[in-house]
């Protein structure tokens, strides 16, 4: 067998020779910008002679702090297939993390989005290894900024030649991006990703969703958030029609109207943006998803009764995924298999409200205190622990936590769940969020999805919180749904025939505005406990 090394340049090269005639759509507030998979490796091999241009070799970092756009989708290629380093950095950390991440990586370059800068400016006295700043405009002017050494990113690449050789002699385990996790104690944790496996995992995500060619993508999920769940990159892989609708990902009416007019066929996004879209077509939003065939959701558990009224009222069918920034990050897929057609209902909602079975190429166990298997029986609760081509095999730089997270080959997620007969995987819990309330657990996702089950109910997070005699509680901080009213008499009423036992059922709610959120869209429980714990949650 040839030896042959998995780049991403064979991506790159083999989409601009084979399908130079398909489009990005870029969706700004001013309007909507196309061009070709032609225009795109231009733009690429432009790119690659600006970084030589600047001194950036091969393993250098270079940073995006960006939307979802065409110039951000050029980073994604242009600084691996040259053999720098795309660090790909979430603007919505707080600014001491941010200084953080882009210190920790060292980084030399930053992209910078023109919508974006007001982030930059706020750390520019922290980084100092920042050696130039890059600035991705919609609308071709360079704002006012207190930053120096800056310059557009069109006006930095549009005097360099069209075509580029794109180095063949990279190594397939060369790092070619890398991103912070959104931490929850302490520092970021940073992941590289390499060139191997992102090769890999672009295969695996194609094979388990069934992506194609034919395929138009509509990229919600942010790329600055592990490679928004490596899209971009299958995409190109397989030369579909990609849409990156910047920042109008959160209106609903536009993204509506997106789907439609560019008859998008697969996305994927967290829960939030399918409870945002739940609102607004219930309030009777236009929409036409008659080309959607793939809908993604991950990130967090969606609510069993979301999910159901999006089939049986709306038409269509959410998929459920289940992967961290460590996983690169698909591991599992909420598929029935085709065995399965005769199940009822009610069992195949069972099925897709699961995280799914282990996706091509991956391992999985449920793995008990000692490290072994727990029973295949749907009850038994373990550790969810991964290894493959493309699960992490460390945090960079970090040698204290990489020792926590991974041993023996493995890594361990930290989430609880269990199996059943099947393979299907069902979250319980994060560790360091499960209840224990007189020596029994609680699974805190079991709780908050019968809560959301309410039709009066939108949104609910659940923590622990001190007890005198049952050591925790439960604590059910709830959103009500817009034009609703409810008590915690009522969904205590709801909850009554739909826990596990009684005790599940919180003693006290928390009625918010908003739950908070984290920077990547997930319930914020280390801010509901801080809040808890300064006073500041009104208990009913």
């Amino acid at each position: 067998m040839m030896e042959y090394a998995l780049l991403l340049r064979t991506f790159l090269l083999r989409t601009a020779r084979f399908f130079p005639k398909k489009e990005i759509v870029s969706v700004y507030p001013s309007g909507v910008f196309r061009y070709t998979y032609g225009d795109y490796f231009k733009r690429v091999c432009q790119l690659a002679h600006a970084l030589k241009a600047l001194g950036i070799g091969r393993g250098d970092r270079v940073a995006s702090m960006a939307l979802n756009d065409h110039r951000h989708l050029e980073l994604y290629f242009g600084v691996p297939c040259s053999g720098a380093v795309l660090h790909t950095v979430n603007f919505r950390l707080p600014p001491n993390h941010l200084a953080h991440v882009i210190n920790h990586a060292e980084d030399r370059v930053l992209f910078v989005d023109e919508d974006l800068l007001v982030f930059a400016e706020l750390i520019k006295d922290r980084i100092p290894g920042i050696e130039r700043f890059v600035v991705l405009s919609h609308t071709g002017n360079l704002p006012q900024t207190g930053l120096k050494n800056v310059v557009l990113y069109d006006d930095l690449i549009k005097d360099f030649p069209e075509d580029y050789d794109f180095p063949d002699d990279l190594s397939e385990w060369d790092p070619a991006v890398m991103c912070y996790t959104s931490a929850t104690t302490g520092d970021p944790k940073g992941v590289v990703y390499t060139q191997r496996a992102i090769v890999l995992h672009s295969y695996a995500l194609g094979l388990t969703f069934g992506a194609g060619e034919s395929d138009c993508i509509l990229h919600i999920v942010p790329m600055f958030h592990a490679n928004a769940w490596c899209a971009p990159f299958g995409a190109v892989a397989m030369g579909c029609k990609q849409v990156l609708p910047g920042r109008e990902v959160i209106n609903m009416e536009k993204l509506c109207r997106i789907i439609a007019d560019e008859e998008v066929t697969f996305t994927a996004g967290v829960p939030t943006i399918w409870m945002l879209l739940y609102d607004f077509l219930e309030k009777g939003g236009w929409h036409d998803f008659s080309k959607l065939r793939t809908i993604v959701s991950g990130g967090a558990a969606l609510p069993r009764s979301l999910m159901k009224i999006f089939a049986e009222k709306y038409g269509f069918t959410i998929r459920q995924a289940y992967g961290a920034t460590e996983t690169t990050p698909l591991a599992t897929a909420a598929l029935p298999k085709s065995s399965m057609k005769g199940l009822s209902d009610e069992e195949l909602y069972d099925v897709c409200t699961s995280v799914g079975i282990v996706v091509p190429g991956l391992e999985v166990k449920i793995a008990d205190a000692d490290g072994n298997d727990v029973k295949m029986d749907g009850r038994s609760w373990g550790e969810i622990w991964l290894r493959g081509p493309w699960i992490a095999k460390e945090y960079y730089k970090d040698p204290e936590r990489t020792k926590e997270a991974f041993a023996g080959g493995w890594y361990r997620t930290g989430d609880v769940a269990t199996m059943d007969e099947e393979g299907y995987i069902r979250l319980v819990d994060r560790t360091r969020d499960l209840v224990k309330s007189a020596g029994e657990w609680i699974s805190s996702v079991d709780l908050e999805n019968l809560i959301m089950g309410h039709p009066k109910v939108a949104e609910a997070a659940i923590i622990g919180i001190p007890h005198p005699k049952w050591q925790e509680r439960p604590l059910a901080c709830v959103t009500v749904a817009s034009g609703q009213t409810v008590d915690a008499g009522e969904i205590r009423e709801f909850l009554k025939d739909k826990v596990k036992a009684s005790w599940w059922i919180p003693d006290s709610f928390v009625f918010l505005p908003e739950i908070p959120k984290t920077s990547v869209g997930k319930f914020n429980k280390r801010e509901l406990r801080r809040m808890y714990a300064a006073g500041e949650l009104t208990l009913a």
